[in-house]
């Protein structure tokens, strides 16, 4: 990859301030939030108050704030859109997250813009026209293999950012309007009502059912967790966890867990994180316990099966064991994992429907459960709410401190101590009083190191404390706790004027777009952003879906995933006889969507029969 100075980032989801704020403390040298409106994710809004609040934290520890402005805006929402900007870039954030390249035409803050994974950044191509025009960061499209991403590398220097954990779109990100097209809601404009999650029949052309209702568009969640260093040395340099729809549980716990794995990595890479400070979680983080459809690499490393989760959208759990024994009022469960009372646990039911209950009490082997019905022997059990792992987590303070080393000296009026954290920023403070030589010098200095290091509830930690003087002197504890607190406030306040500032913003010029043409699926729902794309040679404009186009016949998904390769009947192979050549998908209302198998690009694609 091109000569860089690589800091690694841990990027973490922020649903509102306070999760926020938990991030940060758990690890995360960055966060990620949605603004009050047009994120791509609706629910997830925020105040520009919270945001504030949420910049001043982070940049305590020289983490910083994306704001996710990463809807397509029509053109009576542009100006609210570039006023909203600007307060943001008041509020403190550092960088902006867009997919409308309208925004680019306006007059915008001197922000970094990341080019939003809605904007299908999957090509060298793509993400160099990106760099080109001013894009400080791009998030790359979830489907990348590891040989995508070195690609992409190889002829670009932009920051790349990958998703590393989470919920998985099963269509390309940016290129889905299956929700718009089934009731109006758009991914595109942040309403997506995730069709995908739903069960579906499969049929042929003639209507029959050839596989019965299951969850065939519906993906585990990414857990790239144990390819952090395959990543790094691809160029990665921002590890995205998904998850701004997720509470306060999921967020600390994956992050910790992540916080966990990159430190391991990056000594023995002689690199650094890319902001200040040691995380204590106060609790021992475990991917598992928390939301999760199961696990998968995706396509790191190329095309794969074992991608869905056909059973249920619903988080299981961890496989606790069959049930071994049902009597009247308990059962025993055959595992060697301890369960507690108020845990919960799920099973699949005789017609194949997920059901869950709690438990009541827990004594040696019997369980009592708060209902039985659908419990039989032999039947597989998860754990979907570990009580006490939760409880845990609720209970923990996690902190996260700056280390520091103290030096007190003496001058010709009194002391001095000196003082310098992790990242070389420096503070001093004197004290003026007349030396008292100490009777026992080795008590003088226990109770100088003393003293010094109770940094309390500030956002330091005391590395070392050193005494440099020719004599040891006698001082007061009230005279060392206000040097203490001298040099502590001097030195937040060096650490916020030397704080690393973010810089960048759009380059108007004439870079070739790597198409002459757009269709649709280019996401072109204002004057602006047709104006941006003309600029840079494309020719023909279609407008976006959500212009009002109608889509009945059109593709609706574009997805890396196949449902024939999945199910083991690819068009390619001599399996492929096991499945219809046409099949459909049908909702619960009767809705078609057709599927279509480009086996040359491996890709499948989904047009809405209506």
């Amino acid at each position: 990859m091109p000569p860089m100075e690589k800091k690694i980032e841990l990027l973490a989801p922020a649903g509102d301030c306070d999760i926020g704020k938990a991030a940060i403390n758990c690890g995360a040298d960055a966060v990620y939030i949605g603004t009050p409106r047009f994120g791509a994710r609706e629910a997830a809004g925020n105040t520009l108050a919270d945001i504030e609040k949420l910049c001043a934290h982070a940049h305590r520890y020289w983490s910083h704030v994306y704001a996710a402005v990463n809807t397509i805006l029509t053109d009576a929402e542009l100006a609210d859109a570039q006023g909203l900007i600007r307060q943001l870039y008041e509020a403190g954030i550092d960088a902006l997250i867009i997919q409308d390249t309208g925004l680019l035409e306006v007059d915008l803050p001197p922000l970094p813009l990341f080019a939003s994974t809605q904007m299908h950044n999957a090509t060298a191509e793509k993400v160099s026209f990106l760099e080109k025009v001013g894009f400080s960061r791009v998030i790359l499209a979830r489907e990348l293999s590891l040989h995508d991403i070195c690609a992409i590398r190889a002829g670009t220097q932009v920051d790349l950012e990958c998703f590393v954990h989470g919920a998985l779109c099963v269509g390309y990100s940016g290129q889905c309007f299956m929700s718009y097209a089934i009731g109006g809601r758009s991914g595109n404009r942040g309403q997506c009502a995730q069709p995908c999650r739903r069960r579906y029949r499969m049929q042929d052309t003639a209507g029959r059912t050839v596989r019965e209702a299951a969850h065939f568009l519906c993906l585990k969640d990414l857990n790239l967790s144990g390819h952090l260093g395959d990543l790094i040395d691809a160029g990665i340099t921002s590890f995205k966890i998904e998850g701004r729809l997720k509470d306060m549980a999921y967020v600390m716990n994956t992050v910790s867990s992540y916080r966990r794995r990159l430190d391991s990595l990056l000594d023995g890479k002689n690199l650094q994180k890319s902001s200040s400070g040691t995380a204590v979680p106060g609790f021992e983080p475990d991917l598992q316990k928390t939301f999760n459809r199961g696990y998968t690499r995706y396509f790191l490393f190329g095309p794969t099966r074992a991608c869905t989760t056909m059973e249920t959208s619903a988080y299981r759990g961890e496989l606790l064991g069959p049930v071994s024994r049902v009597s009247p009022n308990h059962i025993e469960i055959a595992t060697k994992r301890g369960l507690n009372n108020g845990d919960g646990i799920c099973f699949f039911d005789a017609q194949g429907q997920l059901q869950g209950t709690n438990i009541n009490t827990v004594s040696g082997r019997t369980i009592v459960p708060e209902k039985l019905a659908g419990i039989h022997t032999g039947m597989p059990v998860y754990r979907n709410y570990d009580h006490a792992f939760l409880q845990q987590l609720k209970k923990s303070s996690a902190q996260r401190h700056i280390s520091v080393r103290f030096c007190l000296g003496d001058s010709p009026e009194g002391f001095v101590l000196s003082a310098c954290d992790e990242d070389g920023i420096t503070a001093r403070a004197e004290l003026a009083v007349r030396k008292q030589p100490a009777e026992k010098p080795r008590q003088a200095a226990a109770t100088i190191a003393k003293q010094l290091a109770k940094l309390g509830d500030t956002d330091f930690t005391c590395g070392q404390v050193s005494i440099d003087m020719q004599q040891m002197y006698f001082l007061p504890v009230s005279a060392l706790n206000d040097l203490r607190r001298q040099v502590i406030g001097l030195l937040a306040g060096a650490r916020e004027h030397a704080r690393p500032l973010m810089r960048g913003g759009a380059l108007r010029n004439d870079a070739p777009y790597p198409e002459k043409s757009l269709s649709y699926k280019g996401n072109v729902l204002n004057q602006k952003a047709a104006a941006f794309y003309r600029r840079h040679g494309v020719a023909e404009i279609e407008p976006a879906a959500e212009s009002g186009l109608d889509v009945h016949g059109r593709c609706v998904m574009t997805s890396k995933y196949c449902i024939r390769r999945e199910l083991g009947c690819c068009l390619e192979k001599e399996e492929g006889a096991a499945l219809p050549k046409d099949i459909f998908l049908v909702d619960h209302a009767g809705r078609r969507f057709e599927l279509r198998f480009d086996c040359e690009r491996c890709i499948m694609e989904l047009s809405y029969d209506g």
